[in-house]
């Protein structure tokens, strides 16, 4: 069985991509069993992020390494919070701050301007001097609710206005979401990909 490493300490990321690759035949481990060290991430877009990750754990691994960056552009914001979606609400950032520090930002934004989406880029990699690796990209679009909803989910969840299902993704089953998700859109590009 091939493996793969995640340039992430995130389990729960890893239990989602290794059941969609599980039909490749692949075990995906985080990258913390090969003691990859935390790399800065001082790419300006998700795409740069996303390949300083995966260069980083493919490198002090060895294996081929697949590296997730995602986060939210709300056009009243010019795309902010985007790349700097973790830590929106500066040092010691959580979910909670960055989500009532989303709210003062757009607290005198009429509905109809509360336009959203969430984004992510994988990137998978062969090896570190791999130079074509594989890029897939994922986008939800939503709106910003005023006030949070629901408590499943996490990062701007509480705030993503779903229309589609007309409620917030914090609102959502672990398995609709799984279906609607950038995320679940990248994972089906990369999965694609990868058998192709």
């Amino acid at each position: 069985m091939n493996t793969i490493v995640l340039a992430s300490g995130n389990q729960g990321k890893v239990t989602e991509i290794e059941g969609l690759l599980a039909p490749l035949g692949v075990s995906v481990e985080t990258q913390s069993k090969y003691d990859v060290p935390d790399v800065e991430e001082t790419g300006l877009t998700f795409v740069e992020n996303a390949i300083i990750k995966a260069r980083n754990a493919a490198l002090h691994s060895g294996l081929p390494a697949l590296a997730d960056d995602s986060g939210i552009e709300v056009d009243a914001l010019n795309g902010a919070p985007g790349i700097y979606s973790a830590r929106f609400s500066g040092e010691g950032a959580t979910d909670a701050l960055n989500n009532v520090h989303l709210l003062e930002q757009l607290k005198n934004t009429p509905e109809a301007e509360r336009i959203a989406r969430y984004q992510c880029v994988l990137v998978y990699m062969r090896h570190a001097e791999d130079p074509t690796p594989i890029i897939c990209q994922g986008s939800w679009e939503g709106r910003i609710l005023t006030e949070p909803a629901g408590d499943g989910g996490f990062g701007y969840d509480p705030l993503f206005w779903v229309e589609s299902d007309q409620c917030a993704a914090a609102q959502l089953t672990k398995e609709r979401k799984s279906q609607l998700s950038h995320r679940a859109k990248a994972l089906a590009c990369l999965l694609e990909r990868l058998q192709g």
